[in-house]
């Protein structure tokens, strides 16, 4: 198991993601719902990725291999729980968006 190699998806598909939502956020601004749900979408997408990645290093620890534990696995922890709570308020905030509209 590389774990940098692992670190460094979960960062690339996390970054990702939250990219994605912001990006669906300014599209809910000028009111495109269709398009900010499909961004939305996408941000899911890569985040299961990000996801994956992360299981990855679970199903390894698990088996008894035990990662190395160093900064660059814990700032790919942050970025995808940054990424996911991201998703969770910019979902809502899109949702507001919609029920302001009618």
């Amino acid at each position: 198991m590389d774990t940098e190699v692992i670190a460094m998806n979960l960062i690339a598909h996390s970054g990702d993601a939250r990219t994605m939502a912001f990006q669906a956020l300014q599209t809910a601004k000028k009111l495109d719902f269709e398009e900010a749900d499909r961004l939305m979408q996408e941000s899911k997408e890569a985040a299961i990725e990000a996801h994956n990645a992360q299981t990855e290093l679970l199903v390894a620890e698990a088996n008894g291999e035990k990662p190395e534990i160093n900064v660059l696995l814990v700032h790919s922890q942050d970025h995808l729980m940054t990424s996911m709570l991201a998703q969770e308020l910019i979902g809502e905030m899109v949702q507001m968006y919609k029920e302001f509209k009618k």
